[in-house]
Formats: C-alpha cells, structure tokens, sequence
C-alpha cells in the first residue's frame, strides 16, 4: 500500500506506544477495554502495558478460588472495584460434593478486605462463607459496599445479613439465591428497609427465611429504585400493599398462592405497571388469571414451580407472545412446546428442567421428546440458550437446532432414563451437525444414556467444538481411543466435567495433554484404581492433580434428606495454579501433584 513493510522487532515497539504517548493517555485508552480476554492481551505487550492494566483493571473472575493466592491478587491489582470468586464444583450442586470439602472465604476477604480500598463489589459462587467473614468484610468495606452476591453458599446465618442492613448503606444489590440460611429472626430484613435507600435488586429467592409483608411494604416505601425482588415464598395476598408502593419494579419472583383453587383471595392482587419479568410459586389452574390481564408485557416467565397442567401451560403461554426468557419443568411437554414455537418469536432462553419423577404427576402428554424440541426450533429462531430434560431425542431434532437456531451460544441436553427405549441412538450425526452450524456455542453440556454416542460421535464433539470454553459430558464414546480423538480436536476448552464414562486413568491423563488450553477438569465415575496413580502421567508445573478415591466413608456424607451425598464412585479433580497444593484437602481427598 505505498510502504515498507517494518521489521518484527519494530512493529512490536510502534504497537507498544512506547515512544511518546503518556501514560496518563494508556490510563484513558484502557478504561475503555472491559473484556477479560483483551486485557490480558494488553497486559503482555510489554511491562509498561502490564503495569497500566494492573492500576487501571477494575473487574476480576478468580474461576477457581484454588487457582490463584489472594496476595498474589491484591499486589497484581491493588484498585480493584469488584471481585467474582468461584469455588467448589458444579457437582456441588447435585450433592456430588460435601459441604466440608473446602472453598472457604474466610482467607480471601481476610487478606483484600482491608487492602483493597476500591473494593465494592464482591460475588461468591459456591463458597462456604461464616458470620465472622460477613463481618470482617462489613469492617473493612461497609462505607462502601455497593454490591455483595452469595450465589448458592453456606456456612452463614440472619445475624451477618442484620449486620449487613445495618452498616452497608450504600448497598444497591444484596443476592442470596438458594443459600441454606441459618434463620435467627427476620430483623435483617427490617434493619435492610430502614437503614437503605438505594436498594435495587434484593434476591432471597429459594431460601427459607421467613418474611414480614410490612418489612417490605417499609422496603418499598424508602427504596424508590427497588427493580427487582425475589423473597422466600410468602402469600401473594399478602403482598397488595407492596405492589402498590413498589412502582419501580419490573422483576418479582417467590409469591406464593398457599391456597389453591382461592381465586377470590387473589382477585385484588394488582402487580406494578412496569412488571415483566414474573415466577410465581404453587400457582394451579384457578389461579392463572392472575397474571392474564398483563401477559402481553411479560418477557419472562418462570413456571418451575407451579402445579399446572400441560394444557394450562399452553393457555398461558399463548397470551406472552413477547417473552424473551422461559423457564419451566418437562410437564410442559410436546405440545406445551409446540405453542411455544408458535407464539414465542423472540424468544432467547429456554430452560426445561426435570420435574416430578412420578410419571402420573409429570408427563401425562408423554414428557419433552424430538417433537417439542424441533417444534421450538423451527419456531423461535433467536434462541441463544437451550437447556432441557428430554425424554427422547432424535438426531433429526439436534440437526433442526443447527439448522434454525444460529445465534445459540449456550446448549445443554439431558436424556432421561425413564423411557425404556430411545428412537434414535447414537446421536452422532445429530450432534455433527448442531455443533457445525452453531458457531457461536461457547458452553455445551451431553448428558446421554449408555450408547447414546460412540466414538465417532465423541471425535466430532472434539473437531467441531473449536469455540466451545467448556464443556460437559455424562454417558458418551466407547473406549479410550475415542476420547483421545476427541480431545484432539478441543484447542480452545478450557474447562471439561465428565461423569459415567468408561474411560481409564491413563486415558483421560493423556487426553489432558491434548488440549493445550484446558485449565480445569472434574471427572467422576470412571474407570478408576484405588490410588489414581495413572493420573500422575499428566503432571507438570502448576497442575494441581486431587483424587478422590471410592471409599465407605462417602457413605456417612449425607444430605440433609437423609441420602448419601457423595456418590461412591472415585473423582477426580485437576487444575492450572499459580497457589501451589491447597492447605485444605480434607482427609478423603488425595493430592497427588504437587507431592
């Protein structure tokens, strides 16, 4: 184009700025680069980019709290304003993982609390995080905590969430979702609605705390930005009053109807002008009016946990043609898809979770199978999250997905085991075929039953997968070689889980060594020893390698339903850190690298 082309060593110091821009002008320059991925990018051209990254980065997600040092972090970005910290498996989720297994706050909010004088926003995921923790982080950080979300964590009670309300008033988001409690009075909720008002999201949502109706009628009388709230389940009559104070809000989820077929208790309750987004709890068929004269308005709906029919979920969902998110149980059904397909148009996350496993309670129009699915995706083109329990499935249904649904980013496929027989396994031309023309898939889940994909299905997941970040799969390939080919293929995976597998230890050790951007991976049920001592084979530097052998002692870890909590099947657990092996293996737990 009219020029020398320049040298390497002199392109790589123009792209540097080295010369005569500013640093105060790279200060600016990176205040505008918010993704992750290009920060780290930035932060390697050279030490002076690094070091501007490091004063200027404002965000940071530890994907595994076992991963990186809480030090290591706070001298690498010492004005950070929000931290994201994961911790135990997703398997945690499904009682696969005890509660004593570790992923303690405790020395991370230690160690930044007080340092981090930026600091005002703080996610936990998965953590066991007590009262004391809760209160030295209000000590450190109460003048100016804005936002603090405990995502599906324990160990604490209402006595830290009282000292929360009282010194944090400058909370605008406080998130409990699915958080087991310790419930030692309601007063939290109180001291929340006189001393904050600012709140804008408060989400209690699948907890069992108790809840006044006049703390959040006070709640929406001083927080005139209150958007959003999901409680505990408390009575929808009970709520009239705070509807008609909350104005603002436009999301509500956790009103219960506590007594079905009273459509006359509820006729008075009128939801706020903005409302729509909507989960209502225990709603039957005599109660669907409720939400009827607003159904045009609402872009989600989450109907998992309401006794309704297939037929009523088809009433209802063909008055929302304007939903953007729908969350339901399999009751939904064929045909409750079927409207779906006809009336959702603009529909963009579609979540089918498992219901009842009575078969008389749950599928009495035969459960969610291929017919559904294809129903949904031929219908609602701008789907980009799928995540359902199906009871059959076809390739022909996995081909519709790739064919209509482009913009998927996120599909998740579990099949059930109650039907006897299947129409059409393997799934291996189905599965080439959606992962070929979804390109824009980042997250991808399989959960099949024994010979639902063989090894040739297994090598396409890996060859058209070139995108995907992480993956989970249960139930699929046929020997080792097929999950060495598969692995060669996942250039760009950077977490896996695999569960019911037949593959060998030396096998998934040197499946790990095939993908070179791999950072986490969980295995449980395999074809495991009693020492994990074929693991060691993919030992290197920074790869910290738990095994978690079958033992009687899994036995005695119970839920709170009296059933074992961890499965009697070994486990495996290895990742990339920079922390070196954790203090904290409990006594079932083997590290095995480093020694």
């Amino acid at each position: 184009m009219g020029g020398e082309v320049p040298e390497p060593r002199r392109l790589n110091r123009a792209l540097s700025f080295d010369g005569g821009v500013p640093d105060e002008a790279l200060h600016l320059v990176m205040g505008y680069v918010d993704d992750p991925r290009d920060r780290e990018a930035a932060s390697r051209v050279c030490r002076r980019w690094h070091r501007i990254d490091a004063l200027t980065r404002k965000h940071v997600t530890v994907a595994f709290c076992y991963a990186a040092e809480p030090a290591h972090l706070r001298e690498r970005f010492p004005r950070l304003e929000a931290l994201s910290l994961k911790g135990k498996p997703r398997a945690a989720m499904y009682g696969l993982i005890p509660d004593d297994w570790g992923a303690y706050a405790a020395p991370w909010i230690a160690e930044l609390a007080a340092p981090l004088e930026c600091l005002k926003a703080l996610h936990l995921r998965r953590m066991t995080v007590t009262d004391d923790s809760i209160a030295a982080l209000v000590q450190a950080r109460g003048h100016m905590l804005q936002e603090l979300k405990l995502d599906k964590c324990i160990g604490f009670s209402t006595d830290a969430l009282r000292l929360v309300a009282r010194s944090c008033r400058s909370l605008r988001t406080l998130f409990l979702e699915e958080c087991p409690i310790t419930d030692k009075g309601g007063e939290w909720l109180h001291e929340l609605a006189v001393n904050n008002s600012v709140l804008v999201t408060l989400n209690f949502y699948m907890t069992e705390l108790n809840v006044a109706p006049a703390d959040l009628e006070l709640l929406a009388k001083n927080c005139k930005s209150l958007i959003s709230l999901k409680t505990s389940e408390c009575d929808l009559s009970d709520l009239i009053v705070f509807f008609q104070t909350a104005n603002a809000l436009q999301d509500f989820a956790g009103g219960a109807f506590y007594e079905v077929g009273e459509l006359t208790k509820y006729e008075k309750v009128k939801f706020p002008p903005r409302l729509c987004f909507l989960g209502l709890t225990y709603m039957g068929t005599n109660e669907m009016p409720v939400i009827f004269p607003f159904s045009m308005k609402l872009k989600k709906l989450d109907l998992q946990y309401t006794f309704l029919t297939t037929e009523d979920h088809c009433q209802i969902i063909a008055k929302c043609p304007n939903l953007l998110i729908l969350e339901v149980r399999n009751v939904i059904g064929d045909r409750g898809l079927e409207v779906v397909g006809d009336t959702c148009k603009k529909l963009r996350r579609l979540r089918i979770e498992r219901g009842d496993d009575d078969p008389g309670l749950q599928e009495e129009q035969g459960g969610v199978s291929q017919i559904g699915l294809t129903a949904v995706a031929v219908g609602c083109r701008e789907l980009e999250y799928i995540a359902a329990y199906v009871s059959d499935i076809t390739n022909g249904a996995l081909e519709s997905i790739g064919t209509f649904c482009k913009n998927l980013y996120d599909f998740r496929l579990v099949l059930l085991d109650r039907v006897r027989q299947v129409t059409d396994l393997p799934l291996d031309n189905g599965v080439r075929a959606l992962l070929r023309n979804c390109t824009k898939l980042r997250r991808f889940a399989l959960y099949l039953r024994p010979g639902g994909l063989s090894d040739d299905g297994l090598s396409y997941i890996g060859q058209y997968s070139g995108n995907i970040k992480y993956m989970l799969l249960g139930n699929v390939g046929k020997s080792d070689h097929g999950l060495i080919r598969f692995a060669v293929g996942c250039i760009n995976l950077q977490k896996l889980e695999l569960r019911s597998c037949c593959f060998s230890e030396r096998a998934l050790a040197l499946a790990v060594l095939q993908m070179p951007s791999l950072r986490y991976i969980w295995v449980q049920g395999y074809r495991a020893s009693q020492t994990g001592h074929d693991l060691l084979l993919m030992a290197r530097p920074f790869w910290n390698i738990e095994f978690t052998p079958p033992s009687p002692e899994s036995l005695y870890h119970m839920t709170e339903d009296g059933e074992p909590c961890v499965d009697s099947h070994a486990q495996v657990l290895a990742y990339y850190s920079l922390a070196g092996r954790r203090p904290d293996c409990p006594q079932w737990v083997i590290p095995l690298h480093p020694a």
